[in-house]
């Protein structure tokens, strides 16, 4: 009994050193922009290079998450008291070595994955997906780490968001169209809105650590303002496209989203310690997460129904 204690203990480490609420941003994107290629493109969809596209983003981001725990921890900005970390490093006693060989047997695994993918469509896609390996490295690595810039938001949305939204449309049509990458820009907002939010949580550990983030740089309630306008830019740019460029009125199911970001806001303004705006960090993510199934969803009831 106490064994399986232990390994469900165990488990339970390796499990939050990925961090599962961030996951949404690598696997959302990839069905987005899988739906827009079957429901604009009418493209028959390849279901291997689907989970092959799947899988490698996810491995991606959870290795860009251990990226993260690895540098934080050698710089000295996490401890046992650090919040929304895994922890497996400053709280279990994993050495960091360990951390930084999973991370990279993850980038390998996604390597193979992309190799893959490659043949099956373009090589040109090989280099597309080492510049984004790259920066998901970068952004806590190097001399000079993204997630420490005021820039976090906006190459995590681009590369997370967009990038991945038009890449996994792109293995099952072949092109990019001004569709995709319209549609696409919402996903691109709300995983920079994903990241926003735990600026705004670190805020005070950040400042001491000598980071120079967005939210640092604009102030917590201007911050708050900013992810506010995220929410807000997203929600009206489908409504734009559904008046504008004709995109199916079954685009504006993404609002039944809305409590979400309304929540996570509420959270942001009234409360102000770490451990307490946790939630808006769940509410966050959980935005991009049902805003990028929902409009996926619509487009797809008005392909098949229609």
């Amino acid at each position: 009994m106490t064994k399986v204690i232990e390994a469900d203990r165990g488990f339970k480490v390796w499990w939050h050193l990925t961090r599962p609420h961030t996951l949404t941003a690598s696997f959302v994107p990839v069905f987005l922009g899988t739906a827009i290629a079957l429901a604009i493109e009418k493209e028959t969809i390849d279901f291997g290079l689907f989970f092959a596209m799947l899988i490698a983003s996810m491995l991606i981001q959870a290795a860009t998450n251990m990226f993260n725990e690895y540098y934080d921890y050698k710089l000295g900005l996490d401890n046992e008291h650090s919040v929304g970390i895994g922890g497996t490093i400053v709280r279990h006693g994993v050495q960091p070595k360990t951390i930084m060989m999973i991370a990279l047997s993850f980038y390998a695994i996604a390597m193979l994955l992309g190799i893959y993918i490659c043949a099956s469509t373009s090589w040109w896609l090989a280099a597309v997906g080492l510049v984004c390996m790259l920066i998901g490295f970068l952004y806590t690595g190097g001399p000079y780490p993204i997630a420490y810039s005021p820039f976090g938001e906006i190459v995590s949305g681009a590369v997370m968001g967009m990038g991945i939204v038009l890449i996994a449309f792109y293995i099952q049509a072949l092109t990019v169209t001004l569709d995709a990458v319209l549609l696409s820009v919402p996903s691109m907002i709300l995983v920079g809105a994903i990241m926003l939010s735990n600026n705004i949580r670190d805020i005070v550990g950040d400042t001491e650590g000598g980071r120079k983030t967005l939210a640092i740089l604009v102030g917590r309630d201007n911050a708050i303002s900013v992810l506010s306008g995220f929410f807000i830019v997203s929600y009206l740019w489908v409504i734009a496209l559904v008046a504008v460029d004709g995109i199916t009125f079954w685009a504006l199911i993404i609002f039944l989203s809305i409590p979400k970001p309304l929540r996570a806001i509420q959270i942001f303004r009234d409360k102000k310690e770490a451990k307490e705006v946790m939630p808006a960090m769940k509410y966050t993510a959980q935005t991009n997460t049902f805003f990028g199934f929902l409009l996926g969803i619509g487009l797809l009831i008005h392909y098949f129904f229609y």
